[in-house]
């Protein structure tokens, strides 16, 4: 990542939470639901166009604190992709997890196609067959 970017150690704001998971093709969510996910995780980066202060990048672990950390909401605005954005949120989740958890954490991630080099590229490799990532479909609309 270059210097017109400045990586900031705290969660973007609701609005542009919401905005990036849109436009960088993750599921779209609600105000509701990026509040909790914004103060109740257990680490967070964003990145900002040092000019400007926009946005454009941002990623954050969800953990106990103990020895399980999951990486979640990896997102880049896609006009600032391919410029080291998603390895310096990763690099910095990681080096934060390093540093502030207990010996041998567990750290795990849900990767979407476009990710997969990325996370391999920082030694994640795939769970299966030992273990299968499973996800439990919507229990009622909203």
């Amino acid at each position: 990542m270059d210097e017109r970017y400045e990586l900031i150690d705290s969660p973007p704001p609701v609005a542009d939470y919401l905005r990036l998971r849109a436009e960088s093709g993750l599921t779209p969510k609600r105000p509701d639901q990026a509040r909790p996910a914004l103060e109740n995780s257990w680490a967070w980066c964003h990145v900002v166009v040092a000019a400007s202060g926009a946005v454009v990048g941002m990623g954050r672990v969800i953990g106990d604190g103990g020895w399980y950390f999951h990486l979640a909401d990896m997102a880049t605005d896609p006009q600032h992709q391919r410029r080291g954005i998603g390895r310096a949120v990763i690099d910095h989740l990681l080096t934060v997890i390093e540093q502030k958890a207990p010996a041998d954490p567990y750290v795990t991630l849900m990767a979407d196609g476009p990710g997969v080099r990325l996370y391999e590229s920082v030694g994640f490799v795939p769970s299966a067959p030992t273990t299968i990532g499973m996800v439990r479909r919507q229990l009622r609309a909203q």
